[in-house]
Order: structure tokens, then sequence, then C-alpha cells
């Protein structure tokens, strides 16, 4: 028989092919294993990249957002907030167009300049006008409403005959001065 004469090399491959089906599921356990902790490694890894991806994108909308706020301060400063020299005739022309467009023309204006602190001061615009409440209304809407830096200051009202109403009105801007004197510096002494 074939078996006889051949058993050493039956079972030496037996022996073989026990330790090749060991070894092969010891290593398909250990890869497997591997292979979930790679996955599970490579999920983190994108749950992480996602989370900077999101912090990227917010600190980007921050850097925007902070521009723009960067920007508007400085309009708010070139154009708004300007020198007298730069701002005063439109503003003056503004307060003159919006008491036309409400139909309230004031006989006569007064300007007052206030000197307030260093950097900046006050020119104050007093007019008087009459009308009804509606055109009184829309004239400070307006005033409140204008593109120009406009404060209004003081309001008084009084009532005249047959519902026409007289508005003294006292607006205010403020310029920023460019010849601010300089902050005075403490001197060393030694003595």
């Amino acid at each position: 028989m074939i078996w006889r004469e051949k058993q050493l090399l039956l079972v030496v491959l037996g022996i073989l092919l026990i330790a090749n089906l060991l070894y092969f599921f010891t290593y398909r356990v250990q890869f497997e294993a591997r292979l979930q902790e790679y996955a599970t490694r490579a999920e983190q890894s994108e749950a992480r990249l996602e989370q900077a991806k999101a912090a990227r994108m917010a600190a980007e909308r921050q850097l925007a957002a902070y521009k723009k706020v960067q920007r508007d301060i400085q309009d708010v400063y070139d154009n708004r907030w300007s020198t007298e020299a730069a701002r005063l005739a439109p503003l003056i022309a503004e307060v003159k167009r919006l008491a036309v467009v409400s139909q309230l023309v004031p006989q006569t204006y007064s300007f007052s300049h206030i000197a307030g602190a260093p950097e900046a001061s006050t020119v104050g615009i007093t007019f008087a006008v009459q009308g009804t409440y509606p055109q009184v209304r829309r004239l400070i809407n307006l005033l409140e409403l204008s593109q120009q830096f406009v404060i209004v200051d003081q309001i008084s009202l009084s009532s005249g005959s047959e519902g026409v109403l007289t508005l003294n009105l006292h607006v205010k801007t403020l310029f920023r001065n460019t010849t601010a004197p300089p902050t005075p510096r403490a001197a060393n002494r030694t003595s």
C-alpha cells in the first residue's frame, strides 16, 4: 500500500498543512484586527480633518467679518467723521435739501462752532420751520436717516393756528481735527 510507503512524507505534509492553517488563521485574525485599527484611525483622522476644515471656515468667516468691520471703521473715520473742510459744505447742503424735500424751508440758519476735545470739534445748525405734523415728522425722519453724520440735538415744538406747528431744531455733527495738538510728554530730569 502506498499509504505505508509514503507515511513519512504524508506526516510531514500533514504537519506543514496544519502549520499553514494555523499561520493562515492567526495571520488573518491579526490582519483583520490591524485592518479594523487602520479603519478606525482613518475615521478618526477624517473626523479631525472635518473639524479642522470647519474651524478653518469659521476662522475665515471671522477674519472676513473683522476686515469688514475694519473697512467700515475706516469709512466712518474718513467719510462720516471726516474733517470740517471736507464735510461742512455737504452737510449744510444735505440739511437744506432735506428741508426742501419735507416741504419745510427755513427762513434762516444759524451756525455754532464748539471746540470740544482736541481730536474733534462740533458744529451746530439751528433753524426754525413751520408746517403740518406730517411735514415735521418727515423732516425729523429724513435727518435721522441721512447719510451724513447728523445728530438731532434739540427739538422744541409749539402749535400755532389751524394745525400749523413751529419746530425749532438744533442739529449738530462732529468733525475730526487734523491739527490736534501733540500730547505733552513728561521731561526726564536728573537732579
